[in-house]
């Protein structure tokens, strides 16, 4: 059979042996299962200590036990489990976003958002204006200063996962916005609620604040809860709104990405609509709108989000694992300094903006 290219042609025989075979899916499945297990069983960790410190959470312990498993035992970096450890930090990350789709509500996040929207746009603004401009000021690569910037902007870890599937940056620095963004979520749960009440803040515009500058799930809940009048429900809400502001920068991310790659290829500019809309992005909104339509029992929801965040905690332990503490110590201080700004502009500006729009 003749093969032809626009090179040369080349004449292959059913015997041949010249060119290396596809790995079968099976043959696959067996070379990532070591590495995939070591990602899994340190994420079993994790979420137990996460289980007993929801404020810091099983991602965060996940990434954290990683680096550290990683540092401790060099045999963790052997080539048998490299297969293993990238999948975790890529496939199993996509798919997390897929599951978490599921704790999605459509109906909901109209209700919502009439209220909460001009808040909600205006500090994903101001937290991406910011992470570009502050991040540029500090010399701070434009890879952390994106990623600390949606963690600010959207939701924190999740928003850190799914753009670190379409724009695959360094592993330091994904480390490294997680851990600023986890440093701000600690301090937003102790200061947010005497501050509410010090200010004579609403149950609502509490929910409110806390639903659009708080990063994570777990520590709005926490903030929320804490400040009581009714805040915690609201400000769930809100903040599941917030996540589907993923999809808008993902598309832009995953579009940029593919232009960029192209361009320095020397290939024509024509980016095909798989690298500019990601499947996990696809079956992320599929998710939601099943949620949507009721077809989701609400018994499995619990079970579903437990799901999504444990896939989170394995693809940031894989992560963790391919660390060296020494990228990290590369980065300074200045990343941290970058989250704190953007931490106090983005507080700032959800207050002045309620205040704006009468929601205060």
């Amino acid at each position: 059979m003749a093969i032809t290219t626009h090179e040369h042609r080349t004449e292959r025989t059913p015997d041949s042996t010249s060119a290396p075979q596809e790995p079968s899916r099976s043959a696959a499945l067996l070379e990532r299962a070591p590495g995939l297990l070591v990602a899994v069983v340190i994420a079993a960790v994790a979420s137990v200590l996460g289980h007993f410190a929801p404020v810091i959470g099983g991602p965060v312990f996940g990434i954290v036990l990683g680096i550290v498993a990683g540092a401790l035992v060099p045999r963790l970096h052997d080539d048998r489990l490299a297969p293993g450890i990238g999948f975790a930090g890529k496939g199993v990350l996509q798919l997390s976003i897929v599951v978490l789709g599921t704790g999605l509500s459509l109906a909901k996040v109209v209700d919502v958002g009439g209220s909460s929207l001009p808040v909600m746009l205006g500090t994903f603004v101001v937290a991406l204006g910011g992470a570009f401009l502050i991040g540029r000021a500090l010399g701070i690569n434009g890879e952390l200063s994106t990623l600390i910037g949606v963690g600010t902007g959207i939701c924190g870890a999740s928003a850190i996962a799914a753009t670190t599937a379409v724009i695959r940056p360094k592993q330091s620095n994904v480390a490294y916005a997680i851990g600023t963004i986890f440093t701000f979520n600690i301090l937003a749960v102790l200061l947010f609620p005497p501050i509410g009440h010090l200010i004579g803040m609403t149950g609502h515009s509490f929910g409110l604040w806390s639903g659009t500058a708080v990063n994570d799930t777990s520590s709005v809940v926490a903030a929320a809860y804490s400040f009581g009048d009714g805040a915690g429900p609201y400000a769930i809400v809100v903040k599941l709104t917030r996540s589907l502001l993923i999809i808008p920068i993902v598309i832009v991310l995953a579009f940029v990405t593919a232009r960029r790659e192209a361009a320095s290829q020397g290939e024509r500019v024509s980016i095909p609509w798989r690298k500019v809309v990601p499947a996990f992005l696809v079956g992320f909104l599929v998710a939601a709108a099943i949620n949507s339509l009721g077809l989701i029992p609400a018994g499995w929801h619990d079970a579903l989000t437990f799901l999504g965040t444990f896939l989170i905690t394995v693809a940031l332990a894989g992560i963790g694992v391919g660390m060296r503490p020494a990228q990290l110590r590369e980065a300074g201080h200045r990343p941290l300094l970058l989250g704190a700004l953007l931490w106090v502009c983005v507080s700032l500006a959800s207050l002045g903006l309620q205040g704006l729009t009468g929601t205060l």
